[in-house]
């Protein structure tokens, strides 16, 4: 029996599900400036990257295994590989490769990494359907629109609450993509937001562990499948986001419909996308910048007494693991992070190695870096203080890390991150000619070849 039937919820929303729908399906293709067009085939770019650099990791091996007992039908590829399974699980296991090294894309504002969900789902469905890169573009873009709007419109009490906000927008977002790339016409539409409304995916728990990924993966597969069933007649309610025992309020205590509503069709969340250039969580990144500039200073891991750090408590709270124990451990370690970035000047994905962060030197170091919360300091930013052995104090304030939206990663940039992840598995000139597919992908007839130079895996 139900105990209270009588919540407070806003029962007069927008129809923010309609309104989304509308929009899937009759924004025109190529209607957004070409700062937005070109931050596109940068997501797209960054995050094939990131999938490729990932095809082989022990969460891969285990995700193809499991789907393998179904017996899946060769329709798309395993990027990075040679293998081929259904199109909703190539969406799911891309996805996960896509954020295993948790080096992708981050809508700065929610938190958000936008391209897992969205183009693990779009470019499987377009290996099959055979579509353009024009129609890849357009999926993309609006895609990571509905997710980034509907994280704007919880962000921050649906995290603070304990969801991963990837997943849980992911799941729209996909199905915005792909009702978007498989040309559904606005009711179809707004049935494909309406089936996965009631799919959201991901506990921040799961920070740490093979799970994590999975998030950004279920919500591709599950957006996919949302579409293709609303094109099948499927149907849903015309008010799951908004409705009092919607998407929007049973997940979160804010909903700020203006968030979705506001500059729709004309300002585009992907033009605020960021890219990674270190393989960690977004809120360590300050930090390790600060520890790469102190090494620039002279400070090193044999002549440092003590570092410390004021930081904002949600750095502790994500990212305050002090002695990791694995890899995947480590990217939530802000203490490890500070140690390969002051020892080794980066923190890619060598650095979070499993050997890496046991080794002795590391563990050393780590465990000099004192952490302090002030929430005087921006999330985004770090007060560092490193105390050497003779007395002497090195200190420097990042306000905005490199990578940020102040501090972007230039193209230049992008294309050294992915070969650094591609060149050990697809070779140097293999991943030579994708980095230009992935640059002109607009123009391209069909998205097949830019599969089949991302799919072969090195003899």
């Amino acid at each position: 029996m139900a105990i209270n039937t009588k919540i407070e919820a806003d029962q007069n929303a927008p129809a923010i599900t309609q309104i989304l729908g509308a929009f899937v399906a009759q924004h025109p293709s190529g209607g957004w400036p070409a700062e937005v067009e070109h931050e596109a085939h940068r997501t797209f770019l960054n995050w094939l990257g990131c999938a490729v650099g990932a095809a082989h990791h022990e969460a891969a091996w285990a995700a193809l295994r499991a789907v393998q007992v179904l017996e899946p039908a060769p329709q798309a590829a395993v990027l990075g590989r040679a293998d081929r399974v259904d199109v909703a699980n190539a969406a799911l296991i891309n996805g996960i490769t896509s954020h295993t090294f948790d080096f992708d894309d981050t809508h700065l504002k929610t938190i958000i990494h936008p391209a897992g969900p969205v183009c693990s789902a779009v470019l499987a469905l377009a290996e099959l359907t055979g579509a353009t890169g024009r129609q890849v573009i357009a999926a993309v873009v609006i895609g990571i629109d509905v997710s980034c709007r509907l994280g704007n419109m919880m962000y921050p009490h649906h995290y603070d609450r304990g969801w991963h906000i990837t997943g849980s927008t992911g799941t729209l977002g996909a199905a915005a993509a792909c009702a978007r790339l498989l040309g559904l016409d606005t009711e179809k539409s707004i049935m494909a937001l309406g089936i996965a409304a009631s799919q959201p995916v991901g506990l921040r728990e799961q920070f740490g562990t093979m799970t994590k990924p999975l998030h950004p993966g279920a919500a591709a597969k599950a957006g996919l499948m949302s579409a293709l069933m609303a094109r099948e007649g499927f149907t849903a309610s015309r008010r799951a986001i908004e409705a009092p025992r919607g998407f929007a309020q049973v997940v979160s205590t804010k909903y700020d419909w203006s968030e979705v509503t506001g500059e729709l069709g004309s300002r585009f969340e992907i033009s605020f996308n960021a890219y990674k250039p270190f393989a960690c969580g977004i809120v360590i990144h300050p930090s390790i910048d600060a520890c790469v500039q102190l090494r620039a200073k002279g400070v090193t891991a044999d002549n440092l007494e003590r570092l410390d750090l004021r930081v904002h408590s949600l750095v502790l709270e994500l990212t305050g693991k002090k002695e990791p124990a694995d890899g995947l451990q480590g990217k939530f370690s802000v203490y490890h992070g500070c140690a390969v970035g002051l020892i080794e000047g980066r923190a890619t994905e060598d650095e979070y190695a499993d050997d890496v962060v046991t080794r002795s030197d590391v563990v050393a170091t780590r465990r000099k870096v004192v952490a302090t919360i002030d929430d005087s300091i921006d999330e985004a930013a770090v007060d560092a203080v490193a105390t050497l052995k003779d007395g002497r104090q090195v200190h420097v304030f990042v306000e905005h890390a490199i990578g940020s939206l102040e501090r972007p990663m230039s193209d230049a940039d992008l294309e050294a991150k992915f070969s650094g992840m591609s060149d050990a598995i697809l070779g140097a000139d293999r991943t030579r000619r994708l980095l230009d597919a992935c640059w002109t992908l607009g123009a391209a007839g069909s998205v097949r070849d830019i599969v089949a130079l991302a799919s072969a895996a090195r003899p």
